[in-house]
């Protein structure tokens, strides 16, 4: 078992990761370094506001950025990161089976029968 203060260090990282605008430029690093120009085209979104979720990103310890002529560049630090990804895909799909059990024992207990 993890200690209480494992689980905050790890928490905070989660918390860092915890909106779409942030998962979304983490799966746009998967594939290499980006202009900070290239990240901001993927979002309808203020230049400020994409700037601060890179931040938090950063002071996670998820991003590192270097300057390049008048560009930020942006990159993975640890690139596994993105793996969690694929565990979060996981608990989703198994709570849509799950869902999806429940529906059809629903339809059966109604008398519709089996879907």
């Amino acid at each position: 078992m993890i200690s209480l203060e494992e689980a905050e260090i790890r928490s905070a990282i989660i918390k860092a990761m915890a909106h779409p605008v942030r998962l979304m430029a983490i799966e746009f690093l998967r594939s290499g370094e980006k202009p900070f120009s290239e990240i901001l085209a993927l979002f309808h979104r203020d230049k400020s506001t994409i700037s601060k979720h890179l931040l938090v990103l950063k002071e996670a310890g998820i991003l590192s950025s270097r300057k390049s002529g008048a560009d930020t560049v942006y990159s993975l630090l640890v690139p596994c990161v993105t793996d969690f990804f694929g565990c979060v895909t996981a608990v989703i799909e198994n709570n849509v089976r799950r869902q999806e059990i429940c529906l059809c024992k629903g339809k059966e207990a109604a008398g519709e029968g089996p879907v």
